[in-house]
């Protein structure tokens, strides 16, 4: 599918298993954060939308003057993290890279790369806005 192109009702009956839509203040400025830090890449790119795809799972991005009459924009903070609570996990990033990269993009890294109980090596990223992304790789502890 050439998401470049592909009419917003085709994209939108395409779309199967579980979605994620993160609401923004600057769309372009979340979709070249997560180009930048975590290798995604964008499509679509405007002021109010766009599209990021990570492999083959995708995130769209709203802005809140796109999401306007949804009733989750009323319950947004004025300030960030605009989505505390929210943990999105980025398989096959390798987390020290991206937390190498995260600061000079404007995020901050929350959470340190290490290798985890679970059998994995991740990292904590807060996107400008607040957002949280972990990168996270097979640990490098057996």
């Amino acid at each position: 599918m050439d998401y470049e192109t592909v009419p917003a009702p085709e994209l939108g009956r395409a779309l199967k298993g579980i979605g994620l839509n993160l609401l923004s203040r600057d769309v372009p400025g979340l979709a070249a954060f997560l180009e930048q830090v975590f290798g995604m890449k964008a499509h679509r790119v405007g002021r109010d939308f766009a599209i990021v795809a990570h492999g083959d799972a995708l995130m769209q991005i709203h802005s809140d003057a796109a999401y306007g009459s949804h009733p989750l924009l009323s319950l947004l903070p004025e300030t960030p993290p605009r989505a505390a609570g929210v943990q999105v996990y980025l398989f096959g990033v390798d987390p020290d890279e991206a937390a190498a990269r995260a600061e000079a993009a404007g995020g901050m890294v929350l959470e340190p790369p290490a290798d985890k109980p679970h059998g994995l090596r991740e990292c904590t990223i807060l996107a400008p806005e607040g957002q949280a992304f972990s990168p996270a790789t097979n640990s490098r502890k057996p």
